[in-house]
């Protein structure tokens, strides 16, 4: 789902569901539209973060924002996990001026 928040290129990822690495890739490749060669590791996500190239139409000229919802019972199930999925996030906003991933702490609505 996309919408327009400040003027960037909106991806809500929602991890409703997902208590694994496996299902958090899927969602995630699902979500940004990445190619059929992702890697679904953590390498790869950082990567595809970090590249313009594969992002949305339209997320290069406007900025992507990901707003992840839903995160906390993956977060409660695997925590170890989350830790490196958040690490993986914060990295690659670090690295893209033009990227920038939030954690919704409200409902999915």
């Amino acid at each position: 789902m996309t919408e327009d928040l400040g003027g960037r290129y909106t991806v809500t990822l929602d991890l409703d569901g997902v208590t694994g690495k496996a299902a958090l890739m899927d969602r995630v490749a699902r979500a940004l539209a990445l190619p059929d060669w992702f890697g679904r590791n953590w390498d790869a996500l950082a990567d595809s973060l970090s590249d313009h190239t594969v992002w949305p139409e339209g997320a290069v000229e406007q900025g992507l924002l990901i707003v992840v919802r839903g995160w906390r019972p993956y977060a409660d199930a695997a925590p170890e996990e989350w830790r490196t999925a958040e690490e993986v996030f914060t990295e690659a906003a670090d690295r893209t001026e033009a990227l920038t991933v939030v954690l919704a702490l409200g409902g999915t609505s």
